[in-house]
């Protein structure tokens, strides 16, 4: 039983930690048990959990919580890229946002975790031709955690939103892997056309809180957005933009700004 333990963890280590840090949750607060068991201990895998999690969160009368399950349960199964991703954002959530100390924070507690979770189900049905479906998640995600990204936009694995109050995302738009992202940050058209309108952020962008990227523009790779700005024009790789309108005011700064987060620019 030890050996079969042993390689489980192995092959599935952010699963193994949640675990272990879930029994150690409970023991220092006794009261949080019963949560803890059934989102996290009651299950043999992080994709089961993963499923319960998204369905308890935007259950409703509308749709109850068993039924959104196996709708989960559904693509996850269907999708192994949709847990895989989730765990990317886990490790990204724990890397880079100071408040996370556990990998058990983002499933239990992190409403930007969720909400990219519960849009990449979403985005699986939109896929499948679900539409009303696809769009009931968005509609619960954005009543239940605050964040409206449409299920037909793109967005790629290690994402992180921090706070994730008043995030936007819209249909056309395509987020690389590795971005993060502040809160009040709108990825959003300019008009009424219905042809592709919307953002392409390329791969280890950092946008900051309050920004505005308004149009079918082009942020590159490792660029930084400074919070408050609003964006309505390309944006080369591995460089910093602020003000309204923003303009370019310098380099990155670094390799990685998503990953090292230092929103502090220079003018």
């Amino acid at each position: 039983m030890a050996n079969t333990q042993a390689k489980l963890a192995e092959l599935d280590p952010v699963w193994d930690r949640i675990t272990r840090e879930a029994k150690v949750a409970i023991a220092d607060e006794p009261l949080l048990g019963g949560m803890v068991h059934s989102t996290i201990l009651h299950h043999a895998s992080f994709e089961r959990a993963l499923s319960y999690r998204i369905a308890m969160k935007l259950a409703s009368d509308d749709m109850p919580g068993q039924l959104l399950r196996e709708i989960c349960d559904e693509a996850i199964s269907a999708d192994p890229a949709i847990p895989e991703a989730a765990r990317a954002d886990i490790v990204a959530i724990y890397d880079r946002d100071p408040a996370c100390h556990r990998f058990l924070q983002p499933l239990l507690y992190f409403k930007g975790f969720q909400a990219v979770q519960a849009y990449r189900i979403g985005h699986w049905l939109w896929e499948q031709k679900r539409v009303d479906l696809a769009y009931f998640f968005q509609m619960r995600s954005s009543e239940v955690f605050g964040v409206d990204i449409h299920p037909a936009a793109r967005m790629g694995k290690g994402i992180m939103i921090d706070h994730a109050h008043s995030i936007v995302v819209g249909e056309t738009a395509v987020v690389g892997d590795n971005v993060s992202m502040l809160h009040s940050v709108t990825l959003g058209g300019t008009g009424k056309e219905e042809e592709d309108r919307h953002p392409k952020i390329g791969n280890g962008v950092l946008i900051g809180a309050g920004a505005k990227v308004l149009g079918n523009i082009s942020i590159g790779h490792c660029s930084r957005i400074a919070a408050g700005s609003v964006v309505l024009n390309e944006v080369p790789p591995c460089t910093t933009v602020a003000g309204v309108p923003a303009r370019i005011v310098g380099e990155a700064g670094c390799d990685q700004p998503s990953i090292k987060m230092d929103q502090i620019h220079g003018v």
